[in-house]
């Protein structure tokens, strides 16, 4: 179920996909989604890398690393050249990625209009008709608040010209690696139960105005 669910996210780059996320052995906020994507597109011969925060001695990345290795005995890594699958909590290697590898994001909250409207049924109308004004007009008055837009983490973007989403929480200054980026990205939100995906060499633009365009502090 989890791989259909993956591979009509990748058919259609940013769109939401529900599936039946499962009971796993940690609780729901400690990266049951990304554990889940993991789970289903690991195999014998991949290198598993995990990242929490861009570290990979933090306790939760630990943790998770030693489930995979004790449980599917596959290889794992710090190294991320030699990794096949790197999963992620709220950051992108700063080393490129490159064609081949697959990124699998840990989600807390897939939907990036949430906080702007609270019920899933009409956030799906929103993104079933690209209805984004919302989001923009939040970006403005940031601007007419501070002068610049002042969202530093999980900084929504239009993927392949057509669905809104959220990165993670990412920080702004990672959101572009994911444009045109070779590696695959696979976003799993286990509490939620939504996956989506940015496929390889896909277009991703952080939303800005032409007055005022996307940057990252200096």
């Amino acid at each position: 179920m989890l791989r259909r669910a993956l591979l009509k996210a990748v058919a259609i780059p940013g769109y939401q996909v529900p599936f039946g996320s499962r009971e796993m052995p940690l609780p729901y906020g400690w990266g049951t989604g990304g554990i889940q994507v993991t789970a289903s597109i690991i195999g014998k011969d991949d290198v598993l890398k995990v990242i929490d925060q861009g570290s990979d001695d933090t306790t939760n990345a630990i943790n998770i690393r030693r489930f995979f290795g004790r449980v599917t005995g596959v290889a794992t890594t710090e190294s991320t050249p030699d990794a096949t699958i790197v999963q992620t909590r709220h950051r992108i290697p700063e080393t490129p990625l490159a064609q081949g590898q697959v990124m699998v994001f840990q989600v807390p909250i897939p939907e990036p209009l949430r906080w702007l409207e609270p019920s899933a049924t009409e956030t799906r109308t929103m993104h079933a008709l690209a209805e984004y004004g919302g989001m923009h007009v939040k970006l403005y008055e940031d601007i007419a608040q501070h002068g610049h837009i002042a969202t530093t983490y999980d900084y929504p973007v239009i993927v392949n010209d057509r669905y809104m989403m959220r990165p993670s929480p990412i920080p702004k200054f990672d959101n572009p690696k994911l444009d045109g980026n070779p590696a695959l990205m696979l976003f799993g939100a286990g509490r939620e139960k939504r996956v989506y995906a940015v496929p390889p060499y896909t277009r991703v633009k952080s939303l800005d105005f032409e007055d005022h365009p996307f940057t990252l502090p200096g």
